[in-house]
């Protein structure tokens, strides 16, 4: 599939948003294509990448002349760069008030949407893009999930065929020593590294900060620090419990998952595909591909989404709660085996005696092959769960 383009599914999102908000804002991780989204669909935007020196350098004589003179349609690329443009927009965009006039991209959410809040807010509709869902890459039925988390979902790898092994790492180094120091003033990016050496073998683990900062060198308040970092990068992101309806048996603190798969691998030091299936955090592994595919499926859908876990203190858990309204549930079970056991609808069973929801839909997520129900509960194997629409928000599947 080499350098084959592949169609993103947020573009028509984007397009559609373009024609009600005066700017439409596109944040996610680096490397996840949004210049090449925003240049392949929105051709007739004049393009402006605002980490180029040259590019900042027509700009910022005159900000808000070259704004006024240069009409509308203008993409500002990692445009968190340059923050003292932010204002100026705002005046151009309310002078002329119509719709789509500019879009800002950029890789730091934290930045850009600070910079948003502060002097555009109410004017933008903010999507976030991240690496290909597995819906784009249009193959999901052919390729084993052990490769599809070795592999992770960033372009290159599809698009030019680049080996998990050689891209993660450098991706990851990128990462630390570009947008980590922007963001916070870390003077020891080694322990910062650790760091995430440490999170990649909690994947799927309830966040315990104290443990965390022990076994890292370093205080509470540096691990919070550090984990919003992490967060405004894409790198990881936290599942919150889901505590409504519950009483204080429920275990409040968040879970971590890697929006990517492949970072987790290449972090844990996985550097073969086969060597997935027998890693010791392989359920953890599978756990994260199913639950970082259903964030994606909705965001590039441009549906917004409340995803959870559910966690009682005697250990009983729902992997994976979507909340659609407020008695509207779909509760997913995720499970890293081959043969169905009854063991895996024990506890979205007795959820759901709990719950008394009058709508609350459930499934079970399994590495096998067998499709079929069990006591109401669909069971599906990993290559037919996107199959089950049903499941979802409608319109979110297309």
């Amino acid at each position: 599939m080499g350098n084959r383009i592949i169609h993103r599914r947020l573009a028509a999102k984007i397009r559609q948003m373009l024609g009600k908000f005066p700017i439409v804002s596109l944040t996610g991780p680096r490397q996840s294509g949004k210049t090449t989204l925003l240049r392949n669909y929105f051709p007739e935007y004049q393009y402006y990448n605002l980490e180029r020196i040259d590019h900042r350098n027509i700009i910022s004589g005159d900000p808000l002349g070259f704004l006024r003179t240069s009409g509308e349609k203008i993409i500002f690329d990692e445009a968190q760069g340059y923050p003292e443009l932010f204002s100026h927009i705002q005046v151009v965009s309310d002078e002329r008030g119509t719709a789509g006039q500019y879009i800002l991209s950029g890789s730091q959410s934290f930045l850009l949407n600070e910079k948003i809040s502060q002097s555009l807010a109410g004017r933008v509709n903010i999507k976030q893009l991240f690496p290909f869902d597995i819906l784009e890459t249009g193959n999901y039925e052919e390729t084993d999930y052990i490769h599809q988390i070795f592999r992770g979902f960033y372009p290159r790898i599809y698009n030019q065929e680049t080996d998990p092994v050689d891209f993660y790492p450098s991706l990851i180094q990128t990462y630390i020593e570009r947008d980590v120091r922007s963001l916070k003033n870390i003077t020891n990016l080694d322990s910062f590294s650790r760091f995430l050496l440490l999170l990649a073998g909690r994947t799927g683990q309830i966040i315990n900060l104290t443990s965390l900062a022990n076994d890292a060198g370093i205080s509470v308040n540096t691990v919070k620090s550090w984990l919003s970092i992490l967060e405004a990068g894409f790198v990881i992101f936290l599942l919150q419990p889901y505590y409504r309806n519950f009483n204080k048996r429920i275990i409040k603190a968040p879970k971590l998952y890697f929006y990517d798969t492949g970072i987790a691998c290449s972090l844990l030091r996985i550097h073969r595909a086969e060597d997935v299936r027998n890693h010791y955090l392989f359920g953890a592994l599978f756990e994260n591909l199913v639950i970082s595919e259903i964030l994606k499926i909705f965001h590039h859908s441009g549906a917004p989404v409340s995803l959870f876990f559910l966690r009682e203190s005697n250990g009983r858990e729902i992997d994976c709660i979507i909340e659609k309204g407020h008695n509207d549930l779909i509760a997913i079970e995720i499970k890293g085996g081959e043969t169905y056991s009854s063991e895996y609808i024990k506890n979205i069973n007795s959820f759901n005696r709990d719950l008394r929801l009058s709508n609350f839909k459930k499934a079970v997520v399994y590495t096998g092959i067998e499709k079929f129900e069990a006591n109401e509960i669909k069971i599906i194997p990993w290559k037919n769960f996107l199959e089950y629409d049903e499941l979802f928000m409608p319109g979110v599947i297309d």
